[in-house]
């Protein structure tokens, strides 16, 4: 068995694996290396280093404890899978759920996820996607703190009981996506640093630390590999890039370009999407070639959910502030077409799309991690929302042609919070608390009265245990009412919208007052139209005609209401249209 290690800062690096200490060699180019038949499968193993500390490996596929202790050889061979020939979905039948591992069950476990997959199965969900599972320091966290890239992180389980919630949802026709962190490290527990600082960029900073210098090689290898390493060896379906602008690189060929491009080499006979958070939303990640993904398949599209939270709340601060002004045109264009915000000077990545842009590039939501769980207190829409606008925001989001995103508890009302929680101690337990008024206010900030001291502390683990989702609420009789309602919805995006998405579209925003949302997609087989009026106002709108399917009316004349129309024309291919009712 080989072992590497890139440590150009070391004078010497030795491997200890069992009771066995064995002196590596150097290898060129600050890396060092040994080959032995003294490890393995099972075994235990760390490095040590010049001056005596003994360190874990950076690529490590899995720990004994934390971050800070001894690695542990995976022999992935070992892992049996029961669908092997799972080759996954379209991307046109995406209905996206995200989930956080630790607060999905009461045991917050890859082991006990599977329990509740039949359930998504049986919703309706076709693809879930689950937060960050590399391993960070402590017990609990979101995951965006992670530092060995390789490795589950075992409070939730080992390798293969990922693996074997990767292959029972295959089992129930459910695609898994993970969100990968690229973009920085966590700050407890990195050792890079240490052995190999050139590992950073010595004039760059993200928020959250030392930019990486992927300029490098090496640097490049490491995330690419990793990337392949999830979808090759655990088979997930696909990835989601947190903060990709936050991944600077002035190479000729940009890494996120050459990471999409070996991805897609190393298995072409699977469908994977890679979908990317990106705040500048640039549009030469998401180039097609007649109609086939090129690098990208999609974008989360934040500026549809901020503008119509704006609509649902009245807040206007924080990441809301540009949407305080002319709300509903900014909702008409993040709904019609996103990149509300988009800079074409600071998208050079690559080329700019030649092709028309399909609206399954966007991604949208109603809430997810990072709108729910930054609030001071962890609000969900179901909350702060009007229960009638919320079912008609709900329909807009699972009816309109962009893949729709649900929040883990949202297909059943869950109201318990989503709270930011973290495991940290001492000084950093100390900022981080401290850090958490100034993230509330970007999501909506604290009520009158409230104080810094009244948010719940991200250490402690009671605010964990707050955030796991209530699954009695899902069979209570308003959980069930809410299922049945997401379900059906569902339903019809599966049989009216998906079949058109396989075509382009050329959307037009109509012409209406504010309130209303009047938007037409013109695929080449039919018009997909939405007609919405999310006031408690009387409104006109565009005439929008065909055969009701779902109609969902105000208790009075004004208000949110909708209804789903389809028109079976005899002179034309299916046309579904959707109108949102209360004009």
């Amino acid at each position: 068995m080989q072992f590497r290690l890139w440590a150009p800062a070391e004078d010497w690096v030795t491997l200890l694996v069992g009771r066995n200490e064995i002196a590596m060699r150097p290898a060129g180019d600050g890396w060092y290396a040994v080959e032995t038949d003294l490890a393995r499968p099972g075994d235990s193993y760390s490095f040590r280093l010049s001056d005596g500390l003994v360190i874990p490996d950076p690529a490590a596929h899995a720990q004994e404890k934390d971050v800070e202790g001894p690695s542990v050889l995976i022999d992935h061979a070992g892992y049996a899978w029961q669908h092997p020939g799972w080759k996954g979905r379209p991307w046109e039948e995406a209905v996206l759920y995200e989930l956080h591992v630790g607060a999905f069950t009461p045991e917050g476990t890859f082991r006990a996820a599977i329990e509740r997959l039949p359930h998504l199965r049986d919703v309706g969900i076709t693809a879930i996607e689950i937060m960050p599972v590399a391993h960070f320091a402590g017990q609990r966290g979101w995951g965006y703190d992670g530092v060995l890239h390789y490795a589950p992180h075992n409070a939730y389980g080992t390798p293969d009981d990922l693996k074997a919630l990767i292959d029972a949802a295959h089992g129930h026709g459910i695609m898994v996506l993970l969100d990968v962190v690229y973009n920085h490290f966590g700050p407890v527990g990195n050792v890079l640093p240490r052995i190999a600082p050139p590992f950073f960029h010595p004039e760059r900073h993200t928020p959250w630390g030392a930019a990486l210098a992927f300029e490098r090689e090496v640097v490049r290898r490491y995330f690419i590999d990793n990337a392949l390493h999830w979808i090759v060896g655990y088979r997930f379906d696909g990835l989601r890039l947190d903060a990709t602008e936050e991944i600077h690189d002035e190479s000729e060929r940009h890494v996120l370009i050459e990471m999409a491009e070996t991805i897609r080499q190393a298995v072409p006979d699977r469908q994977v999407h890679l979908v990317v958070e990106d705040q500048l939303s640039r549009k030469s990640l998401l180039n097609r070639d007649d109609g086939v993904v090129r690098h990208y398949t999609a974008g989360w599209n934040d500026e549809f959910h901020h503008a119509l939270h704006v609509v649902a709340t009245g807040e206007r601060q924080g990441h809301y502030a540009p949407f305080a002004q002319d709300t509903y045109a900014l909702l008409r264009e993040a709904a019609a077409k996103g990149f509300v915000h988009a800079d074409r000077s600071r998208d050079r990545v690559g080329p700019a799309p030649q092709d028309r842009l399909p609206p399954q590039v966007n991604v949208n939501f109603l809430q997810n991690h990072d709108q729910v769980g930054n609030r001071a207190f962890g609000d969900r829409l179901a909350r702060l929302a009007d229960p009638a606008l919320l079912d008609v925001m709900t329909v807009l989001l699972l009816l309109a042609p962009p893949v729709p995103l649900l929040f883990m508890g949202e297909e059943y009302g869950e109201d318990r919070p989503f709270l930011f929680f973290a495991n940290f101690t001492g000084d950093l337990a100390r900022a981080v608390r401290q850090g958490r008024k100034k993230e509330a206010e970007k999501f909506g900030g604290l009520e009158a009265g409230q104080t810094v001291e009244d948010l719940p502390d991200p250490n402690a683990e009671e605010t964990l245990q707050r955030s796991k989702l209530d699954w009695s609420r899902a069979t209570s009789p308003g959980g069930r009412r809410r299922i049945d309602f997401v379900r059906a919805l569902i339903r019809l995006r599966q049989t009216h919208v998906a079949p058109l998405l396989s075509a382009e579209a050329a959307p037009h925003i109509l012409p209406a007052e504010d309130g209303v949302l009047a938007i037409d997609w013109r695929f080449p087989a039919a018009t997909l139209c939405l007609r919405a009026n999310l006031t408690g106002e009387r409104k006109a709108w565009p005439a929008a005609g065909g055969d009701a399917i779902f109609e969902l009316a105000a208790e009075t004349a004004a208000g949110p209401a909708i209804v789903v129309t389809v028109d079976h024309a005899a002179s034309a291919p299916i046309g579904t249209k959707v109108a949102l009712a209360g004009s």
